[in-house]
């Protein structure tokens, strides 16, 4: 069976690549209009989430001196957000920490990344992260009165959490055409009514080439890595933008990269950066529904998914699943799995 001809959209945006795939007519518009809607919304997302534009509606209710802030109904999901990973990630992905990540370097848009050699050759020893008292416990919104509640003076790092939940609404909005995949700088979202199995080609961070192809009908996928966002800080030490939340600090933990599938973009986010943060030894407790880890040495480890599934996709981090059996097909233009911002 031949793939269904896709329309492409691909374009920088959040710092990264992002590419929209879409193929087949849901009965409102084509799969080009569609591809441009929806590479559309990444671009006005992106200017009102980005935490490096003034301006933004993110960087706004960081500045914000009120506790209780009025905000769209797309931040207040985003806010949302925080909590849930929080508290699936066992307090390993906390989004409060952005004053921490700026004091860590990671003040506006980088330019060319380290090489992992040498930033692992300058790294301190390795050592999982460690959970703290983080003040993600302390961001509530109420969704009917488009509120955000935190204490004055908290400040949200959406980061991968928006990317994630991002692709997880163009997912929504793509489901009734024949196949989309959305690519939101690492994290993706596959599916569409005709079933395409896809293959998800995992990269090495050293060395680029394939380590790792996962074939995937209806599935999210993340892949988060210390190599892609990282520089020298003030005092000439290799840094990046995972930070420790018991010390603020860039993670050095022995793994440089993970990919993580979920039901969910968001969850799949919170899984690959949770595992990377949590260490070797730990890191396969994050992996419920399979994924890759990178080592320090290049070598890597392969959880597979035990079954291709289907997902209901839902705000949170939880969908429906059940397996179902399709005819396979080929995607024209498999995505990458590539590290996160």
């Amino acid at each position: 069976m031949s793939a269904p001809a896709e329309q492409i959209e691909r374009f920088p945006c959040f710092g990264g690549s992002c590419a929209v795939l879409v193929s087949g007519a849901d009965g409102v518009c084509s799969a080009s209009e569609a591809a441009l809607d929806a590479r559309r919304s990444l671009l006005d997302w992106h200017r009102r989430f980005s935490r490096f534009l003034p301006d933004s509606e993110l960087s706004m209710l960081n500045e914000e001196p009120r506790r209780e802030v009025p905000a769209s109904r797309l931040l207040v999901r985003l806010a949302a957000s925080v909590r849930p990973a929080g508290e699936l990630s066992g307090g390993l992905v906390d989004a409060t920490l952005a004053e921490e990540i700026e004091i860590a370097g990671y003040a506006e848009d980088l330019g060319e990344p380290l090489s992992p050699a040498l930033a692992l050759a300058l790294a301190p020893a390795r050592k999982p992260a460690r959970s703290a008292a983080g003040r993600w416990r302390e961001v509530h919104v109420d969704a009917r009165a488009g509120l955000i509640v935190r204490p004055p003076g908290l400040r949200i790092d959406g980061g991968g959490l928006a990317k994630g939940l991002f692709a997880d609404l163009l997912a929504e909005r793509l489901s009734r055409h024949d196949a989309f995949a959305v690519d939101c700088a690492g994290d993706l979202a596959l599916g569409g009514a005709a079933g395409l199995v896809r293959p998800i080609h995992v990269e090495c961070p050293f060395r680029g080439q394939t380590l790792h192809t996962f074939e995937l009908i209806d599935a999210c996928v993340a892949t988060s890595g210390i190599t892609r966002r990282s520089w020298l800080d003030h005092a000439g030490r290799p840094a990046h933008h995972l930070l420790d939340p018991a010390t603020g600090a860039p993670a050095f933990t022995g793994i440089v990269q993970v990919t993580a599938l979920a039901p969910s973009a968001l969850e799949a986010e919170v899984r690959a950066k949770a595992a990377l943060l949590a260490g070797p030894q730990a890191a396969h407790g994050h992996l419920p529904h399979g994924g890759a880890v990178v080592y320090d040495d290049g070598s890597h480890r392969v959880f597979e998914p035990q079954r291709i599934v289907t997902v209901a996709r839902l705000s949170g981090f939880a969908g429906a699943g059940a397996q179902v059996e399709r005819n396979r097909a080929a995607s024209s233009e498999p995505p990458v799995a590539s590290p996160s911002l």
